[in-house]
């Protein structure tokens, strides 16, 4: 049996191979599946980098990956969430959002540390994953690029004239599960960086049929202006947000959060202006 295939003739066996062939060279030679996981995956932990303190202590930092794109796993401390040594609490998270978190907490060792390392192990799904950070010169950051969420904002020789908001959270007095919680806090900012002009987002369209479908039509205006953001750092159950982040206007932040199960919980509140932020922990202890 004779086929055309791109505008030769040839045999079916033939035609087959030709138009493999043809497929084969529309894919970029570095294409990697965009494969994303729901749930069933593992939580990496990863070493941001330490802190030289002025007392000459260091603090590691930690984030991490939850690999899935919308299970939220909560690992209280223990064999499957252990930071040592002097662990297994640390006082690392022991909720886990989905996705990449940077520099979520820091652990401090003494000045005497030396070539001691430090070992964060997460068992989720049944995969342990781990990272084993030492004070390595290369891995040295500062606290510049704690509040300026991992970015260099100065340029060499130059001040910063940016500062980062001020930030006062509400105490909460009393809180249920499974009703709502009011969440208020006070934010300031000194007006730096001016905030930007809003566009309209552009349509984008993938040059191949053949490369990953990744969403880049995210809303460029979502990081305009001085806003809050919470985020779930410890407790026995997940923490919903009626709305996050939250705008800021006339320099308050009023939004609710339920709480799933009864027991302690440990929220952050993240305050940025853009390129600098504030955070503040709290606690709330729900009945």
């Amino acid at each position: 049996m004779m086929r055309r295939v791109g505008g030769v003739i040839c045999t079916a066996t033939a035609a087959l191979a030709v138009a493999a062939h043809l497929v084969q060279a529309q894919i970029p030679p570095t294409y990697i599946p965009d494969i994303k996981f729901a749930s069933g995956r593992s939580v990496v932990p990863y070493l941001e980098g330490w802190i030289r303190n002025p007392d000459e202590t260091f603090d590691f930092v930690f984030g991490y990956l939850n690999r899935n794109t919308e299970e939220e796993l909560v690992i209280p401390p223990g064999p499957d969430n252990s930071v040592m040594p002097d662990g297994p609490d640390r006082g690392q998270p022991t909720y886990f959002a989905p996705r990449r978190q940077p520099r979520i907490f820091r652990v401090r060792v003494p000045k005497d540390w030396g070539d001691k390392a430090m070992t964060w192990s997460i068992t989720a799904n049944g995969v342990t994953e781990k990272v084993v950070s030492k004070l390595l010169p290369a891995e040295e950051i500062n606290e510049h690029i704690m509040i300026a969420n991992g970015n260099n904002t100065m340029r060499f020789g130059e001040e910063d004239l940016n500062k980062p908001p001020t930030l006062a959270v509400a105490p909460i007095d009393e809180a249920t599960a499974g009703a709502p919680v009011s969440l208020t806090a006070n934010v300031t900012d000194d007006g730096l960086p001016k905030p930007r002009a809003p566009v309209a987002p552009r349509p984008t369209e993938p040059t191949s049929r053949f490369q990953s479908q990744r969403n880049t039509s995210s809303n460029p205006n979502a990081m305009i202006g001085l806003r809050l953001t919470w985020v779930a750092y410890r407790g026995p159950g997940k923490v919903t947000f009626e709305t996050n982040p939250v705008r800021v206007v006339g320099d308050k932040t009023t939004t609710t959060a339920r709480f799933a199960a009864p027991g302690t919980y440990t929220l952050v509140a993240l305050a940025s202006d853009g390129r600098l932020s504030t955070r503040k922990d709290i606690t709330v202890t729900v009945k």
